[in-house]
This record gives C-alpha cells, structure tokens and sequence, in this order.
C-alpha cells in the first residue's frame, strides 16, 4: 500500500525558508477614528507568517535597517513564533514600509490603495533590499534542514539559496510580482518545482520552452479564481484546469489574499519537500487549491493581509474556514483588534524627522 505524503509528516514540524519582501505594513482602516496598525507583511512575509501559524517552523532570510520600523516588524514576528535566526539588522539594510488606505466611495464601495511614501508628506520609504551573495553562500548549507524554499524575488542571493535548498530536497516555490532581471527571472523559473504569479500583475509573463515549466504552474485570475497545470518529465504537458474563487460576502479588504492562497495550497503540498510532492495525486492536490482558496475568502473578511489573526483564536479560524469548505456562510468579523496600535508614521520617515528638528531649533531660537 502507498504512503499518503501528506500525512506521513503529520507528526513532524516542517520547515520552510524564504526570502524577498519582508516588509511593515501600515494599515489605515475605513474607520477614521479607529488607530492606525502596524504588521509584519509583504509577500514573502506573510507567507511565512502564515504557514507559521497553520503549524510550520519558519525562517526569513532578510537584512533590515536599524530604526522604529524594524523594531516594530521584529516584535510582529516574534509574537507569532517566527524565527529571526537569519534576519540580519545592520545600517546598510532596508526595511520596507507599505502603507495601504482602505477607503469607502461615496456609492459605499470600498477602495483599497497602496503606497511606499509618507502618508503625512509623501517622501518615499525605504526600498527592498536584497540579501547579498556572499551571505547567500554561507547560508547555503543550512538549506538542508528545509522541506521548502519561497522566494519572490529575484536576485543572485535568492537564486544561490533556491538551488542550495533544491539540491537538498527542498520544494522551491517562487511567486514573483514583476520580471525585474530577465536572466535571473528565467533562472528562478528552470530552478522552481511551483511557479504561481497573477495575471493582473504579469499581463506580459513571457512564454517559456516546455522543458523549463515547473512542476506546477499556477495563475491566479482575480474575482474568477486562478487555474493551474502539472507537469512533468515523464508525462507531457497537461492542460489548465480552472478552480472558480470563493465568493465572500461584504469584503473588508482583499489584501493578502493571495499570499493566504499560497500558504494554504503549500501547507499541503510541501510537508515532506519535492519527494512528498512528487507523489501527489490530481485529488490531493485539487483539495490544497480549494484549502488555499478557502483561507483567501477567509482573509478577505479582515482589514489587512493577516488582520484575522489578531481579532480570532485558532479555534475559530480553523472552524470559519471549514465552514467555507462547506459553502455555509461565515458572518463578518466585529471584534476590536487585540494587537499594539500606533497613530501616524512613528517616526519613520526621515524628511518627516528633519523637518521637526528645524522646527524645534527655530522655537529654541526664539526663546532665547
């Protein structure tokens, strides 16, 4: 009799690695009275986040800058159990900060805008910084301890740590937003086992030879859902086939509702690495797309991209999310948030700073 993959590692802590945007999330809800929130995001991030939480041991291989932004991302991670062990936080790194707005139009519709400046006076934050070769190399052996390696970007770093991992056993998935370097880019294409990505963000994604594909290839579409295809060597390429998405009833935000999408759909696939996922059947795998759909549609009932996490215990979510499974209906959430808020930028930005700092000398000026 075969072993199922998938709980033959039931027992044990999977663990997935990853890089790319790590990032602080802003959030300035619809309510314009309530607090303004601070959370650990980006793609990268909050798939790890994620799949810490659906029971995974997880690990982010990111270099920050020193500074109120790092600090507050490392207590959001730290407070879910991710590991800092290869975050590097040293005055040549970056800590990115998006602040997303979620707004109502005068029809009562929501809106939902993303920016990476200052929402008091519109200077650019911070950008993504990538981690460089050299530290790539030595961590590289410690890949081998990885059942999956996530990346969504590409650099010469994240290329070194994807094939160390694939080398080692390890599912390599990359979810990129953009084609950034061609040549990387086709690198981390041939390299991958799983390719997801957006048809609304890469309308151009570039047609690749059939001996490159990966394993798996998944399109998301929007409000339809995505669809996916599996190939293989031995097997010639199979067709599409389409997974419509999970209706949600009043949205509050549609940030993250991808990055919950992976992380489901992951969950499932990658618990013994390529070996386990390898000998997925059609069924199982079918099921992880609908489980990853259905964290989506759950993510969606939350400001946020893991708003969710902070306003129910895991109880209720694993029992909202099965009810989605089941086509009941899932009421919207109500509760307060229960993590630390803050109000305005928190000092991050530095134009911000330095026009206080002219302000108050000028005030000294005039009392003396």
């Amino acid at each position: 009799m075969k072993t199922n993959p998938i709980r033959k590692a039931s027992h044990s802590t999977p663990t997935a690695l990853g890089t790319g945007l790590l990032a602080l999330d802003e959030v300035i809800g619809v309510d314009k009275g309530a607090p303004v929130r601070h959370w650990a995001g980006g793609t990268c991030g909050n798939v790890l986040i994620a799949l810490k939480y659906l029971g995974w041991a997880t690990k982010p291989v990111a270099r920050l800058e020193p500074g109120d932004a790092a600090d507050l991302l490392l207590a959001d991670l730290r407070r879910w159990g991710v590991s800092k062990e290869f975050i590097r936080v040293e005055p040549t790194g970056s800590t990115p900060i998006i602040v997303q707005r979620i707004t109502r139009s005068a029809n009562g519709a929501l809106r939902h805008s993303f920016s990476w400046r200052c929402p008091d006076c519109g200077a650019p934050f911070s950008g993504y910084k990538a981690e460089l070769v050299t530290v790539a190399e030595k961590l590289a052996p410690k890949m081998k301890k990885a059942q999956l390696f996530f990346f969504d970007r590409v650099s010469a770093g994240a290329i070194h740590l994807a094939k160390a991992a694939s080398e080692a056993g390890a599912l390599v998935v990359f979810e990129p937003c953009s084609i950034g370097n061609p040549i990387l880019f086709r690198q981390a294409w041939e390299l991958s086992h799983i390719v997801k990505y957006s048809h609304e963000r890469l309308s151009d994604f570039p047609e690749m030879d059939v001996e490159s594909h990966p394993r798996l290839t998944i399109e998301t579409l929007g409000d339809a859902g995505l669809r996916y295809r599996r190939w293989s060597p031995e097997k010639p390429t199979e067709g599409w086939i389409e997974s419509k998405a999970i209706a949600v009833d009043g949205i509050k935000d549609t940030a993250g509702a991808g990055d919950w999408c992976s992380a489901g759909i992951l969950s499932k696939v990658a618990r013994t690495g390529l070996s386990g996922f390898s000998q997925l059947t059609d069924e199982q795998l079918s099921s992880a797309v609908r489980y990853g759909q259905a964290l989506a549609s759950w993510c969606c009932r939350f400001e946020g991209a893991r708003g969710g996490m902070y306003e129910v215990t895991k109880a209720q979510f694993a029992e909202q999310v099965n009810e989605i499974l089941q086509g009941a209906p899932v009421p919207l959430a109500t509760a307060k948030h229960k993590s630390a808020n803050t109000t305005g930028s928190s000092g991050f930005c530095r134009q911000c700073d330095q026009r206080t700092s002219v302000s108050a000398r000028r005030r000294v000026r005039k009392a003396r």
